[in-house]
């Protein structure tokens, strides 16, 4: 299957509506954000049509209509005999007030870790008992590749920045729990309860997280939480293969950043709370 031929844009057509899949209007659009949850799940950027209806449980009728109505709105771009998420979602996506502050605020940070190190450089939330990665800039060095991707989700208990969230978030670590069993993505994936909730003590203590080969062999990580009032809103690491990676430094530099980071979004807040104190006044 041709999945990089270039793709034709229909941004063109505006009035697209989506199809009557069997059900009412809200049940459409929920299959339809299925589909494109699908999308973004991976691996890779473009599917089938039969491998969309086999993840999505769809007739692959339903799932063919749904799509065509996706790629007139360009939330989905067609690609030889695939499909990939359009440039709209992108798009959409740059807009999202909280995230692009964040991201904005974080590049000069993680570009500071990046030149220190030449490693990779991620900056991530918490979704639930996922982490999410926001940012990412990709080493030099880049074997083994890190199993994240911007827009990608990973579990939070076996990733450094999933563990830096963790260890400040006690609802999420909870949640965790309680949809235990955890399952192991490597032989050294901690999968024991007592043992997570262990490190993530140690890790509220040493404002430093790791995964040592936990979401992939031969890749550790080492990540710091961005704690504003307490609460982890983000987590910056750095990524590299595990016989190249000089912890003491990149662990001082992480944390380095990560506090650097904290002031900017703190700033970042107060300006943007006065903004709004003063256009009330309006």
């Amino acid at each position: 299957m041709e999945c990089y031929a270039p793709a034709i844009s229909s941004r063109a057509v505006h009035h697209a509506t989506l199809p009557d899949a069997g059900g009412e209007p809200i049940a459409v659009l929920r299959r339809a954000f299925e589909l494109l949850g699908v999308l973004s799940a991976g691996p890779g950027d473009c599917l089938s049509l039969a491998e969309i209806a086999r993840r999505s449980a769809l007739p692959k009728t339903t799932a063919l209509r749904l799509l065509t109505s996706l790629v007139q709105l360009d939330a989905v771009e067609r690609i030889g005999a695939g499909y990939q998420l359009g440039g709209r979602l992108f798009e959409f996506g740059e807009r999202v007030p909280q995230r692009r502050y964040l991201r904005e605020a974080a590049l000069p940070f993680m570009g500071d870790l990046y030149e220190v190190t030449h490693e990779t450089v991620h900056l991530a939330v918490l979704e639930g008992t996922d982490v999410l990665y926001v940012e990412r800039i990709l080493g030099h060095r880049t074997q083994p590749r890190p199993p994240s991707r911007v827009g990608g989700h990973l579990p939070a208990y076996c990733t450094g920045v999933g563990k830096a969230l963790l260890a400040f978030t006690p609802e999420a670590t909870k949640l965790l729990i309680a949809e235990s069993p955890l399952v192991a993505r490597t032989r050294y994936t901690i999968v024991d309860p007592n043992l997570l909730l262990a490190e993530l003590r140690m890790i509220r203590e040493s404002g430093i997280a790791h995964d040592k080969e936990e979401s992939m062999l031969g890749i550790h990580c080492v990540a710091a939480p961005i704690l504003l009032d307490g609460t982890a809103v983000a987590a910056l690491s750095v990524s590299g293969s595990t016989d190249r990676i000089a912890l003491d430094r990149v662990e001082s530099a992480v944390k380095t950043a990560a506090l650097g980071l904290r002031r900017q979004l703190t700033l970042t807040r107060r300006f943007i709370s006065r903004n709004e104190e003063l256009a009330s006044l309006d």
